[in-house]
């Protein structure tokens, strides 16, 4: 591999384009019209704009971003996350024109990207699952009968689906009929297919995600879990490794688990095992991401190996340097999706100018970012700005590091998650590792914030009116 083309954008296209540095690697960055300015475009060795700003015609648009390659003499695409990082399409169309796809074969991507024929594939290995239909159903008398025998509440998935869209929690029988066909119409809005399952709803669950890696040699590992239970609308906003809840003896069950998840699919690359944990620890297998994961960063940190340039070994042939038991924990790492949405109002996203811009550094503190000073945050796509991460010898550790990180980031012209962070690393509930995925709903409250930033602009007024009385009174002082 001597040149690779990232096709993505912000702070993961900046991630994979330093690790390629690192190994000698020519980069090419694909760039829409509004990203023309980005931090990425100007890390690359080359850049080529792909079209327009919405995503449809640039970043999505496998034919423009194949030509790139092509014409760049890029002989491999690394996709990133999102977009087309899960189109088994795309990795065939990359494969086919004899470029090198960093990531799965299309065949591990389709069966993985099912979620149905996923559980079908695992179901030799004795995995546990969460109880509901096999197969893709659309009939809501159907679905009333299946949800009567596993009881409710249930949960009702698209099939396609990810990021909460197409997602559904119902909690009784007059309800299920609307909450289908609204399920059903978002699926197919979003994912362009409208089939749904339905499997019971776990109560109080944790999000529990197990990191692996597979080569070419038949190898398979897994880097460990990552708790990603503190979300806002089905999205994760805070993930941590390692979780507070796993015992030596369930971690290891559970990354065995992963590993023959990814084996079922005959899986090669980075990818991430999806697991509910109950309140009982019980674990069931929910769904196995082909691509790498936006908090990676954390398993980097507490494993000290560098996902993305093993990602592009594994593409290039290589067999992974190292065997299950060479690794281990060290530390507890942190992250936190830093956001231009506004947490007083519902999440929405925020659009404008950054104009003050200024990251944190220090010993521990990474930032993954994607943006800089006076840039415009656009509206076609997601809405996060960077990924800060907290490293330490513990969680306690990590976490007051985090909270004085988001103290010393400035950021002016849009509202971000930082304080719906600080928020969280305060609670109790978190501080104890006593949480789930319904920690939003249950714990967090927007005037908190709004009177914690009351409180500090009135700080702020009292120190300017203090600097303001001793600049007259040395203004008064007589002539010497």
């Amino acid at each position: 591999m001597k040149k690779l083309l990232i096709a993505n954008r912000g702070e993961i296209a900046v991630r994979i384009i330093h690790s390629a540095h690192k190994m000698g690697i020519a980069t090419v960055a694909v760039y829409s019209d509004v990203d023309r300015d980005a931090p990425h475009v100007q890390l690359a060795g080359e850049a080529w704009n792909i079209g327009g700003p919405d995503s449809a015609s640039s970043y999505l648009d496998m034919d423009k971003i194949i030509a790139v390659a092509k014409s760049s003499g890029a002989d491999a695409i690394h996709p990133g996350y999102g977009f087309l990082s899960e189109n088994a399409a795309f990795a065939e169309r990359v494969t086919s024109e004899g470029i090198i796809f960093v990531g799965p074969s299309p065949e591990s991507i389709r069966v993985m990207g099912s979620k149905l024929e996923a559980k079908a594939t695992v179901s030799a290995y004795d995995i546990p699952m969460v109880p509901g239909t096999e197969a893709a159903i659309t009939d809501a008398e159907a679905a009333m009968e299946i949800a009567r025998k596993i009881g409710f509440p249930i949960l009702i998935k698209a099939s396609a689906g990810g990021g909460g869209k197409g997602m559904r929690i119902v909690e009784k029988e007059g309800d299920l009929a609307s909450q289908m066909e609204r399920a059903i119409s978002e699926a197919k809005a979003a994912f362009g297919d409208g089939a749904v399952f339905i499997e019971k709803y776990v109560s109080s669950p944790r999000h529990i995600e197990v990191q692996v890696l597979a080569d070419t040699h038949g190898n398979t590992v897994h880097l460990f879990e990552r708790e990603c239970s503190i979300q806002r609308r089905h999205q994760k906003v805070v993930e941590e490794a390692p979780s507070s809840v796993l015992t030596p003896e369930l971690r290891e069950k559970m990354g065995q688990a992963a590993i023959h998840v990814a084996r079922s699919c005959n899986y090669v690359g980075a990818g991430t095992v999806e697991f509910l944990l109950d309140a009982s620890h019980n674990f069931y297998f929910l769904e196995m991401n082909t691509r790498l994961q936006v908090e990676h960063p954390v398993t980097e940190l507490v494993t000290g190996k560098d996902l993305v340039r093993l990602q592009i070994e594994i593409a290039m042939g290589q067999e992974l340097p190292f065997k299950q038991e060479d690794l281990a924990l060290k530390g507890h790492a942190i992250e936190l999706r830093v956001y231009a949405e506004d947490p007083l109002n519902n999440f929405l996203p925020s659009t404008g100018t950054l104009e003050t811009y200024q990251l944190p550094s220090g010993p521990g503190i990474r930032v993954d970012n994607g943006f800089k000073e006076k840039m415009k945050v656009p509206i076609y796509y997601d809405p996060m700005l960077s990924k800060l991460i907290c490293y330490a010898n513990d969680r306690t550790e990590a976490i007051q590091l985090m909270l004085k990180a988001i103290e010393n980031y400035r950021v002016e012209g849009v509202e971000t998650t930082l304080s719906f962070g600080s928020f969280v690393m305060q609670h109790p509930a978190f501080k104890s590792g006593e949480f789930d995925t319904h920690f939003v709903k249950q714990y967090y409250d927007p005037e908190v914030i709004a009177r914690t930033r009351e409180y500090k602009a009135h700080l702020a007024a009292l120190v300017a009116f203090s600097e303001y009385l001793k600049d007259r009174k040395i203004l008064r002082l007589p002539n010497a």
